[in-house]
């Protein structure tokens, strides 16, 4: 079995505030999943449309403290294990520690089993759970049984801004949190890892400055966005499209989507700082 996927995020609240987010059956419906049972110390299960395999609650509560919770999860079949670790960094502010078993990232490429999507699931989750808690509106929840990959958010900088964002080697880097090499013209390259990765760079198939940008990732899909003034902040539409319906890509889809939460924050916090955190050397 491969080493436990880890993910850190920071959230400007205090460590009971991020528990009780967790664990408060009313507020994990207002950002994680459709439907919640939670019995603490013995029962604490989700599901619904918001949920990977979300037809029935698969978990199974093993520990629960103070520092946070642990809880197995069937999926595809395979019994994977979550564990969310709460440390206090300030009396106002939270590391969450994700740690997350039986993730590999060549399923998440080649999409043969839902356990493919649970870091960019885990990814978009966290991400709303810091909107939550810092009073912002969430990005959005993904619906596993749709096909149809859309999302709108509205964003506190003008289109010119936001598309300079968009197509900058440099800035997309910076808010999306991995390096991406961009040639920014039609035809150009848009590489994740860089134009050295070890796997083929997606072509930018449109450019309509402060209006849209169009990327096609091959069998993925193409991603469109597009840009539109509203009283002086951006309409963000954001559309994937093109793909295989009978096996969507989930995962890309909500990385992208989780992208879109920091590229908010990005552009709209004065000291804005990543939600994520490096793993310590």
């Amino acid at each position: 079995m491969t080493e436990p996927m880890i993910v850190r995020a920071r959230v400007a609240a205090p460590k009971a505030a991020v528990l009780h987010a967790l664990t408060d059956p009313d507020t994990l419906r207002r950002w994680f999943a459709e439907e919640v049972a939670v019995e603490l110390p013995t029962r604490y299960e989700f599901w619904g449309r918001y949920t990977p395999e979300g037809d029935a609650p698969h978990q199974k509560l093993t520990h629960v403290d103070d520092d946070g919770l642990t809880f197995t999860w069937l999926l595809d079949g395979v019994e994977t294990t979550t564990s969310i670790t709460l440390e206090a960094e300030a009396p106002d502010t939270t590391i969450i520690v994700l740690s997350q078993s039986h993730f590999d990232v060549q399923e998440m490429f080649e999409g043969k089993t839902i356990r493919g999507v649970l870091q960019t699931f885990w990814a978009m989750s966290l991400a709303n759970l810091v909107d939550l808690l810092e009073g912002r509106e969430l990005t959005m929840r993904h619906d596993f049984g749709d096909t149809e990959f859309r999302a709108e958010t509205l964003i506190d900088a003008t289109p010119a801004e936001v598309y300079d964002s968009l197509i900058d080697t440099d800035k997309v880097s910076t808010w999306f949190g991995y390096p991406i090499s961009i040639e920014p013209w039609v035809g150009g390259r848009y590489a994740m890892g860089g134009f050295d990765a070890p796997f083929p760079p997606a072509k930018i198939l449109d450019l309509e400055p402060n209006q849209k940008v169009t990327v096609d990732w091959g069998a993925p899909g193409v991603q469109t966005w597009e840009l539109a003034e509203s009283d002086g902040k951006t309409r963000l539409r954001f559309v994937q499209s093109g793909f295989d319906t009978t096996n969507p890509p989930h995962a890309s889809w909500l990385g992208s989507v989780s992208g879109l939460a920091e590229l908010r924050r990005f552009h709209e916090l004065t000291d804005w700082k990543p939600i994520w955190i490096s793993e310590p050397a």
